[in-house]
Parts: structure tokens; C-alpha cells; sequence
């Protein structure tokens, strides 16, 4: 990434400022975030090693990949099923009435609830899709009746459970900005 010092310019817009990051990309920064999405334990050296760097420019790039945004945070990634919390549903979510009060009070709620390890705000007939764990089917009926449904802010639940995932990956695309084969 060949950010000038004053990165980013300060009258962008977020929008326009993620199309400038990811233009900015080159060869090797695509490499480094590709080795960090696999692997965020990763050290610097050994990612400079595998990108043919010295450790300080290396260094240099992933910290200012970090200050423009494009790495947001470094995490440990968890098996779900050997810590007993297997039972995965997607729910779609719909509200009594959508307005920016019940919106932002059901956002707040979803950002306090562990059980909900995903959330996202859709277009169409319904307004949110959950991704919820808990441990069984009886947590997470408890789950519903307790928490979700005690809010008082939902008219309908469509509620999936997951038989068996498919693919389950953190990874982002990087060939689709970088034009480079991952």
C-alpha cells in the first residue's frame, strides 16, 4: 500500500476512501493480508520472510494497513462444537414498526446479546438476518422468549437452523480488489 504521510486525505468519503485503500493495494500488500487472514498469530517476521521484506518495511505496511482501516482487528477463531455451542440458527427478523427509534433500541439490544455473533440490517419485507449460537434448542428457545421476543420490538421471527455448514470462512476475496489470483 504507497500511502502518502497525509493518509488518508481528510475531505473523503468513506465510501471513496475504501475504493482509494484498495487502489493502493499492491502485489505484496494483498500477500500480507491474505497470511493474516490465515493466520493472525502470524509474527512479522515471518510474514516479511514469506513476502520477501525486511521486518521494518513489513512492519511499516501492515501499520498502515491497520490506519487506513483495512485491518480492523486480529482474532483467535474458536470451535463452536468442541466448547458445546453447536446449535447455530439464522433468523430474519422483522419489526412491529421501523422507525429510527425501534431501528437503533434493536441494534443497541443485538449489541449486548453474546448469543448473537452476527447481525445485519436488510432490505426487502424483513429488517434484520441473525446469526445466533447458543448450546441446544432449549437455549435458544430461551433465547427468543427472554431476550429477542422480550423486547417487545418484534413482530415476526423466521427462524433456520443450520443442519450442517457448508463453508464457514473469515477470509475476504482479495482477488476481487487486487486483480491477483488468490
Amino acid at each position: 500500500m504507497r500511502l502518502q504521510k497525509n493518509w488518508p486525505p481528510r475531505a473523503v468519503t468513506s465510501s471513496r476512501l475504501g475504493r482509494a485503500v484498495a487502489e493502493d493495494l499492491d502485489a505484496i500488500d494483498a500477500r500480507i493480508l491474505e497470511l493474516i487472514q490465515a493466520d493472525a498469530s502470524l509474527s512479522v517476521a515471518d510474514i516479511a520472510e514469506q513476502v520477501g521484506l525486511s521486518p521494518s518495511p513489513c512492519w511499516r505496511r501492515i501499520r498502515r494497513m491497520e490506519d487506513a482501516g483495512v485491518i480492523r482487528k486480529r482474532v483467535t477463531l474458536l470451535n463452536g462444537q468442541k466448547l458445546g455451542l453447536d446449535f447455530e440458527v439464522w433468523a430474519v427478523v422483522k419489526l412491529t414498526l421501523p422507525t429510527r427509534e425501534n431501528l437503533d433500541a434493536f441494534d443497541q439490544a443485538v449489541a449486548g446479546w453474546p448469543e448473537i455473533v452476527q447481525c445485519a440490517s436488510i432490505t426487502g419485507r424483513e429488517d434484520y438476518v441473525l446469526r445466533i449460537v447458543t448450546r441446544d434448542i432449549h437455549a435458544f428457545d430461551a433465547f427468543l422468549r427472554d431476550k429477542l421476543l422480550a423486547l417487545g420490538l418484534v413482530s415476526d421471527i423466521e427462524s433456520h437452523i443450520v443442519v450442517r455448514g457448508v463453508k464457514d470462512t473469515t477470509e475476504l476475496p482479495l482477488s476481487l480488489v487486487t486483480g491477483h489470483p488468490g
